[in-house]
C-alpha cells in the first residue's frame, strides 16, 4: 500500500511532466537548431521550465541541504555539490525530470543526436551546485567527456540571488574560427545547453550575502567508458565535487546506505 501523500505527490509530478511536454512544443525548433549550430553547440533560453517544475526544483534544494559537500581547489574552484546518488535518496523528483522522455527527445532533436541518460554509477549524471559563501566560484574549464561519445550539459537555474555570471567562449576548438566571448545570468527556470567538450566557461565569484544554486543534467551519445577513464572520472568527482563517500560508497550524510 502506498504511503500517505505518495499518490497525490506522484499525480502532481506526472501533471508537471505533461505540462513540460506541451511547454517544449511551443518553442520554434528550427530557429533554435540554427542558433545552436551557429554558436558551436550552445544555446540559452531564459524561460525554459514551467513554473510547476521550477517550484519542484526549488523544493529539492531544501531537501538536499544535509548532503552538500563543500570543496576547495586553490586557484580553480570553491563551492558545494550534491551528487546524483544523494539526489536519488533525498530529492527523487529531480531524477524523474532527468529521465523525462519529453525532455530527452527535445534535447536530442536540438542537438541533432540520439541522446541517452548517463549510466547509473555516474555521480555527475545530475548534480546540484551550491554557491553560498563569499568567493564561491569555478574557473575556466570544459565539461570534458570521458565517454566514448559526446556528453551534453543542460544547466538549469534554480536560485540566483547573486552577482555571479556564467562567462563563456564560443568556437575555441574550431580551427580558423574567431573566439566569441559572452556573459549571462541563468534565472530560475532558465537553461543553457551545450556540448561539454566545446564550451569553455566559468562562474564568477559569489559576493557577500549572496546565494546561487544550479542543477546540471549530463546526457551522452555513447554510455560506454573504459574502466581506466571511469576511475579517472570518479577520482575527479570525488576530489573536486562530491567527496569519496558519495562517489565510491554512495553514502548520503545522515541517511542509511541504500540497498
Amino acid at each position: 500500500m502506498a504511503a500517505a501523500g505518495t499518490e497525490p505527490a506522484a499525480q502532481t509530478q506526472a501533471a508537471a511532466h505533461q505540462g513540460l511536454a506541451a511547454h517544449l512544443a511551443r518553442f520554434e525548433m528550427p530557429s533554435l537548431q540554427r542558433e545552436f549550430a551557429q554558436h558551436g553547440a550552445f544555446v540559452q533560453l531564459r524561460e525554459f521550465l514551467t513554473p510547476e517544475l521550477t517550484a519542484q526544483l526549488l523544493a529539492a534544494v531544501d531537501s538536499v541541504k544535509s548532503a552538500v559537500h563543500r570543496n576547495y581547489l586553490p586557484g580553480h574552484k570553491q563551492g558545494g555539490s550534491v551528487s546524483r546518488h544523494a539526489i536519488d535518496v533525498l530529492a527523487p523528483a529531480v531524477a524523474e525530470l532527468y529521465r523525462s522522455s519529453a525532455l530527452l527527445e527535445w534535447l536530442g532533436e536540438l542537438a541533432g543526436e540520439h541522446l541517452q541518460v548517463s549510466p547509473p554509477k555516474d555521480p555527475h549524471a545530475y548534480a546540484l551546485y551550491f554557491y553560498t559563501l563569499p568567493g564561491d566560484h569555478i574557473g575556466w574549464h570544459y565539461d570534458t567527456s570521458y565517454y566514448r561519445g559526446r556528453r551534453y550539459t543542460l544547466l538549469l537555474g534554480i536560485v540566483d540571488e547573486s552577482s555571479c555570471r556564467l562567462e563563456y567562449e564560443l568556437h575555441t576548438r574550431e580551427a580558423g574560427a574567431p573566439v566569441l566571448p559572452g556573459s549571462l545570468v541563468i534565472p530560475p527556470g532558465g537553461m543553457v545547453f551545450f556540448d561539454g567538450d566545446k564550451l569553455r566557461h566559468r562562474i564568477t565569484p559569489l559576493g557577500a550575502g549572496e546565494m546561487r544554486v544550479s542543477l546540471t543534467f549530463e546526457y551522452v551519445t555513447d554510455p560506454r567508458m573504459h574502466p581506466y577513464w571511469r576511475l579517472i572520472s570518479n577520482m575527479k568527482d570525488a576530489v573536486a565535487y562530491f567527496g569519496f563517500r558519495q562517489v565510491f560508497r554512495r553514502l548520503v550524510p545522515g541517511r542509511a546506505r541504500r540497498a
